[in-house]
């Protein structure tokens, strides 16, 4: 049985109006409460379109955001932007992920930048044009058993009608530098709503068609990915949804989170502590960026 939460108690430094105390129940089968971050932050607010997120060493993150080709190196504990490094002209860049010791940048089109020497200073830039059938890429993630980038469309990419529910992520291998011809990942809405309907999760309901049962309405339109590091799970933000979803290595749906919108309101990034710790963040929309903290329990 899936465990799900929808309200929060007090955060740590920030109180979203309406979001009222409850008490939480069951056992934590994902490995943390999402109903109660243990810490918010608002970012600077240079991070108002942030778009995506990794973490580097101790408390300090590499950070994207969707306008500028710059890589913004930020101190959690700070909460502060320690410096800065451009990278390449201003464009719409949507996730970022590090790879031993080269920073990787996608941009919506499919596009990966590839930066080595950040620490050094000895900087070194190159381009890869993937060509990935889709010009609207959100998620990238470092797979390190794989040794591979894992890239993953907002929505589909294969064509024709019979693929039309079917959400898909490819991998780029790091040691040949090309793009997987076909998808590593591909999620079937259809067995995923039926997920949902046999966990009982409370989710809207998309219009009832003659004849037919009302399914629960779910869209899959990734916006940032992630592999925890201690349960090796795939985590995969869908902004839109105000969901989570929560796959084994080998594509199988284990578990479906919902969000509440009062605190993620706009969920772009994710990224974890090599201790499972989990961050998540959201762009400012008509607020401010925030980052979410929150602790792994086993």
């Amino acid at each position: 049985m899936i465990k799900f939460f929808r309200a929060a108690s007090m955060l740590a430094f920030l109180i979203f109006p309406g979001f009222a105390p409850v008490k939480n129940a069951g056992n934590y089968t994902l490995g943390y409460n999402l109903s109660k971050p243990d810490a918010v932050l608002i970012l600077p607010a240079i991070l108002h379109e942030i778009s995506g997120i990794t973490h580097l060493e101790s408390d300090l993150f590499a950070c994207i955001q969707d306008e500028n080709g710059i890589v913004f190196f930020y101190d959690l504990k700070k909460n502060k932007i320690e410096r800065q490094l451009h990278f390449n002209i201003n464009g719409d860049y949507e996730g970022i992920a590090i790879a031993g010791s080269k920073i990787y940048v996608l941009r919506s089109d499919g596009a990966l930048f590839e930066i080595a020497g950040h620490e050094s200073g000895n900087l070194n830039f190159d381009v890869f044009y993937t060509n990935i059938p889709s010009r609207n890429n959100e998620g990238l993630c470092f797979d390190p058993d794989g040794n591979r980038l894992l890239i993953a469309p907002k929505g589909k990419t294969l064509k024709g009608p019979a693929d039309k529910d079917k959400r898909e992520i490819y991998a780029f291998d790091l040691k040949t530098r090309t793009l997987s011809q076909d998808p590593v990942f591909i999620f079937d809405l259809q067995a995923i709503r039926n997920f949902a309907k046999a966990n009982k999760l409370n989710l809207p309901l998309k219009e009832k068609k003659k004849g037919k049962q009302p399914e629960p309405r779910i869209d899959f339109m990734t916006s940032a990915i992630g592999i925890n590091p201690v349960s090796k799970k795939l985590f995969i933000l869908s902004s839109s949804d105000y969901l989570l979803f929560i796959s084994d290595m080998d594509g199988n749906i284990e578990h479906i989170e919902t969000l509440n919108p009062a605190v993620f309101n706009n969920a772009e990034g994710i990224a974890f502590y090599s201790n499972g710790d989990m961050v998540i963040t959201n762009e400012g929309g008509s607020g401010n960026p925030t980052l979410l903290l929150f602790k792994y329990q086993e």
